[in-house]
């Protein structure tokens, strides 16, 4: 019983929801390989960002605000929530029009910026680093250790430190690059919450469309 009081409450601080806006420690930005989503997800929903004309390679999942255990969601704001032609704006950084509703919606409420100031500042966080150039020439599906393409970001980023970033792997494929950062979107050492570095020496990384 103790055990499973324990694992409520550990539950409990991994994830809020209706948190105080503009109260938090940090941002994650979280960079998503396209071709892993729309492996997995997109291309079963008719996602847009999954089209052949689309060539998208790390897109934008995200700006997180991040405590430095857990994070907020889904805020309370008074601000106006972003109009269709908004989140139309944003599709080639999220790369879809629902994608950017969904971060500002869940993330986005909880920076205590409007949404335009929210996807300003996402758009700034996306330019400040370099995604490898190598990774876009793939013509074939490659294994490979999830450790090169972080080798391959602090390559072209150095900026960064190992304990800056971290990249995940989901259904034994690349899946995300997450960098931290401070909320002036300089670099900063991730938390231990997302310090999930993906372990696969054979990672499957497919190639852009």
């Amino acid at each position: 019983m103790r055990f499973l009081i324990l694992l409520v409450l550990s539950a409990g601080l991994a994830r809020a929801e209706g948190e105080r806006a503009g109260e938090f420690d940090y941002y994650v930005m979280a960079l998503s390989w396209s071709p892993t989503w729309c492996a997995l997800e997109g291309d079963r929903r008719g996602s847009p960002q999954c089209e052949d004309e689309a060539d998208f390679g790390w897109v934008l999942h995200g700006l997180w605000p991040q405590y430095e255990r857990g994070w907020p969601s889904y805020c309370p704001t008074n601000a106006r929530n972003p109009s269709r032609s908004d989140t139309a704006r944003e599709a080639d950084l999220f790369g879809s029009s629902g994608s950017a509703w969904h971060q500002w919606n869940k993330h986005g409420r909880c920076t205590g910026l409007t949404a335009d100031q929210y996807y300003k500042l996402s758009r700034e966080a996306y330019g400040r680093v370099t995604r490898p150039a190598l990774l876009r020439k793939l013509q074939d599906p490659i294994r490979l250790p999830a450790q090169v393409v972080e080798q391959a970001f602090l390559e072209e980023n150095p900026q960064l430190d190992a304990d800056q970033i971290t990249i995940t792997c989901k259904a034994g494929r690349i899946q995300e690059a997450r960098i931290c950062l401070t909320r002036a979107l300089e670099p900063r050492k991730c938390g231990r919450d997302v310090q999930r570095e993906c372990s696969l020496s054979d990672a499957l990384l497919d190639p852009i469309r």
